[in-house]
C-alpha cells in the first residue's frame, strides 16, 4: 500500500502566505466595508443618516427610504427602461459576437487573419465623440431606445474572447464530422457548438448585461426625454445634481425632513441599482470563472 508523502512547507513559504491572506483581507474589508455602510445606511431611519450614526448596522431600523424609491414614477420607468435596455441589448450583442467570433475561429475561413486586424485596429483608434455623435444622429437614434443598443452592440474584446475559446473547445474534427453525416452549418453551430459554449456564452452574457445596466454616458448624450432615461440617469440626478421629485417629498414629508429624505433616497436606490447584478452573478459565477480560464488559454 502506497503512503503518502507530505512536503513540508518552509517558514519562507508560510510567511509568504500569511502576507498574501492579510493583504487579501485587507483588500476586503477596503470593498466590503463602504458596501455594508450603504445597505446598513438604507434601512436606517434619515436622522440616524444625517447624524453619523451608522457604520455597520442599521440604526432605527425602516423601510421608508424604499417605499419613496419605489412610490416615484421616474425611477419606476428608469427601472424598467434599464431591464429592457438589458435584455434586448444583450441578446442582441451574443448574438452577434457568436456570429462573428465562430467564422473567425475555424481555419477554413479565408481572410479570418485579415478581419482580426481590422477589428484589433478598431480597439486602439477611434473617431472621438464628435464623429460619434453624428453618426448615430445621421442615422435617426437620437432620442430613441435604438440609441442605447445599436452603437455598442459588438464589443471587440468579446470577439476576441469568444473566438478564442471555440478554438480551443470546438476541434476542427468535429466540424469534418458533421460534414460527413451531412450536418450543415446552421444545424452544427445550434446542436453541437452552443451547448459546448455555456461558459463563454454566460461570460458574454454577463459582461454585456452589467455593461448595459450600468451605461450612463450613452444616455446622457443621445437621450432627451425622461420617459427614456435608464435608471442609471436617475441614480445620477439623485447623487450629482441632488434633485427629488416633489411628490416623493410631500409623499413622505409627514415622517422625514427633506434633506434627510434625500440622503436616504441616495443609498437606497444604490441598493436597488446594484441589486440585479448582484442577485444574478452568483448563477453565472461557475461558467464565468470556466470560461475567462479557456478563453485566455490562446491568443
Amino acid at each position: 500500500m502506497a503512503r503518502t508523502v507530505s512536503i513540508r512547507e518552509s517558514s519562507g513559504d508560510r510567511l509568504f502566505m500569511v502576507l498574501v491572506y492579510a493583504f487579501l483581507t485587507l483588500v476586503l474589508l477596503i470593498v466590503l466595508l463602504p458596501l455594508l455602510y450603504i445597505v446598513s445606511s438604507s434601512f436606517s431611519s434619515p436622522q440616524a443618516v444625517v447624524s453619523g450614526k451608522v457604520w455597520l448596522f442599521p440604526v432605527q431600523f425602516t423601510l421608508d427610504g424604499y417605499k419613496a424609491v419605489f412610490n416615484n414614477p421616474q425611477i419606476g420607468t428608469g427601472f424598467l427602461n434599464s431591464l429592457y435596455y438589458t435584455v434586448v441589448g444583450t441578446l442582441i450583442n451574443v448574438v452577434l459576437t457568436v456570429m462573428l467570433a465562430y467564422p473567425l475561429a475555424r481555419k477554413t475561413f479565408y481572410g479570418r487573419n485579415m478581419f482580426m486586424v481590422l477589428l484589433v485596429i478598431t480597439m486602439m483608434f477611434e473617431g472621438g465623440l464628435i464623429p460619434y455623435y453624428l453618426v448615430v444622429k445621421e442615422l435617426n437614434l437620437l432620442d430613441t431606445r435604438w440609441a442605447m443598443i445599436l452603437p455598442g452592440a459588438l464589443a471587440v474584446f468579446q470577439v476576441i474572447i469568444a473566438r478564442t475559446f471555440f478554438q480551443s473547445t470546438i476541434p476542427d474534427e468535429l466540424s469534418e464530422a458533421a460534414d460527413l453525416d451531412g450536418c450543415s452549418d446552421i444545424r452544427f453551430i445550434f446542436s453541437v457548438v452552443l451547448p459546448l459554449s455555456k461558459p463563454i456564452l454566460a461570460v458574454m452574457m454577463l459582461m454585456y448585461a452589467v455593461g448595459h445596466w450600468n451605461a450612463y454616458f450613452d444616455a446622457l448624450i443621445f437621450l432627451r426625454s425622461p420617459d427614456l432615461f435608464p435608471l442609471q440617469i436617475v441614480l445620477r440626478n439623485v447623487l450629482i445634481l441632488n434633485t427629488v421629485d416633489a411628490s416623493m417629498i410631500a409623499n413622505a414629508n409627514q415622517m422625514l425632513a427633506q434633506q434627510g429624505l434625500k440622503d436616504l433616497l441616495k443609498y437606497s436606490l444604490i441598493v436597488v441599482a446594484s441589486g440585479p447584478v448582484l442577485i444574478i452573478y452568483p448563477f453565472v459565477q461557475k461558467y464565468f470563472v470556466k470560461g475567462v480560464m479557456i478563453g485566455s488559454l490562446k491568443g
